[in-house]
């Protein structure tokens, strides 16, 4: 299946970049290595591990889709052409009969990378329509600067929930805590501005403490030195 998830012009406080820039807790070192037999494990309280193999998500219904990208630091990549399994089916599929064991019904879900980042997302806003687990971006396998082997994709919310290399799904039954970073002064920070918990991009919800007016200077002032830094990592740039 083939669909578009694009809005006429950019959301408020976004600004086009040229390609795609790298970014991610790697961003200054080099991608975690692929393994040799990729995998998203899930897990809960009182939930039997799960382990779901990169093979038998990629036997799932594929979906391709072309969407803009949004980062919360206010530049947005656009007419990315993503391929992969829509969430809502791994999550149907796969998810919801381990979701089972819990003592209540799941509400959140934490996702975890390789790289030791984590993001949290309502499952409301997970089982949206136009979230994917993507293994190829613009017809080719991703690559470590976007997230290889696997990552979400979720374009209508900023880009820190779109966990890249995912390797692991956590089922939880309120809003988890826990560690955002495995960087204890990046950590500290978002602890601090707290991301939003909806990070829905057309509502320009970016921070549950800041207001979005007063980092919209601040942020644009980054944009030159991000994509700079990180055209490295650009699959777009030719």
């Amino acid at each position: 299946m083939t669909t578009t998830n694009r809005r006429t012009g950019l959301p408020p406080g976004q600004r086009r970049v040229q390609g795609f820039p790298r970014f991610g807790t790697h961003f200054h070192r080099p991608a975690p290595a692929v393994p040799d037999a990729p995998e998203i494990e899930i897990v809960g309280a009182g939930v039997e591990r799960l382990v779901a193999t990169a093979a038998e998500i990629a036997a799932l219904p594929r979906r391709e889709m072309t969407a803009d990208f949004h980062c919360v630091a206010g530049w947005s990549a656009t007419g990315l052409r993503w391929e992969g399994v829509a969430f809502e089916t791994f999550y149907r599929s796969v998810v919801e009969p381990a979701a089972s064991q819990l003592a209540g019904p799941v509400t959140h879900l934490a996702f975890g990378g390789l790289d030791g980042y984590r993001s949290f997302v309502l499952l409301e806003d997970a089982l949206a329509d136009d979230v994917l687990i993507a293994d190829r971006l613009d017809g080719r396998p991703l690559d470590g600067d976007h997230g290889a082997p696997l990552r979400l994709v979720s374009p209508s919310q900023y880009g820190f929930v779109s966990t890249k290399h995912l390797c692991r799904i956590e089922l939880h039954t309120s809003e988890p805590a826990g560690r955002y970073h495995p960087n204890p002064l990046m950590d500290f920070g978002l602890r601090v501005v707290k991301p939003h918990a909806r990070a829905r991009v057309w509502r320009e919800e970016r921070h549950r403490h800041l207001p979005a007016w007063a980092v919209r200077r601040v942020y644009r002032l980054l944009i030159p030195g991000i994509a700079a830094a990180s055209a490295r990592g650009s699959r777009r740039d030719g």
